[in-house]
């Protein structure tokens, strides 16, 4: 197997593969997230928390009946990634970034329930239909999981929304998305805010509704990660991500 060449730019997916406890991640990376936290403090606990809550999500989606998901800007699918978190499902994880997705497609590559594929969450159309249609079954006609965690912060409103309304209208009635928000917590750490670059978005709570537009959210509404059913106490970490499930209805 050719070894991936070791890249001389940081990737957010394989930062938090580090925070994770992971292995798919370089020095580099390593570098950036010491970087990070030296602005800012441990990020391990929050991340965690972040893939715990993702947890929680997808398992009551696949309570719901999902059984296949599409995951946007997925990272490493490891670490209890979606594919680990229900096993019973398929799942599509996609991205951007070409060395995420071959290091994705390698981690994956024994699986026939998981693939890893290109995908602009931005532009439904980019994603492979051979690939939607095998690990997604029924997309577009029987409810599915549509994952878009992580994102939210580098779209800005307008293509946040318009994101989210082109995402309802591709999925069928019932299909469920679990989507997350940075809350403005960054905005106390000024160098490490610096570091997310210009297109970093933070948003006051009251701001995360109205732009799902269609998408209503569950009864647990949209809020503090570690409070959206958690299993036992929720832990203390800082407020900096809000979250939710969110049902596609019948219109």
């Amino acid at each position: 197997m050719v070894e991936e060449p070791e890249p001389d730019q940081p990737s957010t997916a394989r930062m938090i593969d580090h925070w994770l406890g992971g292995e798919h991640h370089f020095p580099v990376d390593v570098a950036a997230a010491r970087a990070f936290e030296s602005a800012y403090g441990p990020c391990a606990p929050v991340f965690r928390e972040l893939r715990a809550f993702l947890g929680r999500a997808v398992r009551a989606m696949a309570a719901e009946g999902v059984d296949g998901f599409l995951v946007f800007g997925a990272g490493v699918p490891t670490r209890g990634n979606v594919h680990e978190a229900v096993p019973d499902a398929t799942v599509l994880y996609t991205d951007v970034d070409p060395v995420t997705i071959r290091l994705g497609q390698r981690i994956l590559a024994d699986s026939d329930r998981a693939g890893y594929g290109f995908g602009d969450a931005t532009d439904i159309g980019t994603v492979d239909p051979a690939q939607l249609h095998r690990f997604v079954p029924g997309w577009g006609r029987r409810p599915v999981g549509v994952v878009f965690l992580g994102l939210a912060a580098f779209l800005d409103d307008g293509t946040l929304a318009r994101t989210l309304d082109e995402l309802y209208a591709a999925t069928a009635p019932g299909s469920l998305l679990a989507v997350d928000f940075d809350t403005e917590e960054l905005a106390a750490y000024p160098q490490a805010l610096a570091m997310m670059g210009p297109a970093f978005r933070m948003r006051a709570p009251a701001a995360f509704r109205p732009l799902l537009g269609r998408w209503t959210p569950t009864a647990d509404g949209i809020g503090p990660i570690t409070h959206w059913r958690p299993e036992g106490t929720p832990a203390a970490v800082p407020d900096a991500f809000h979250g939710g499930v969110a049902v596609r209805g019948a219109d």
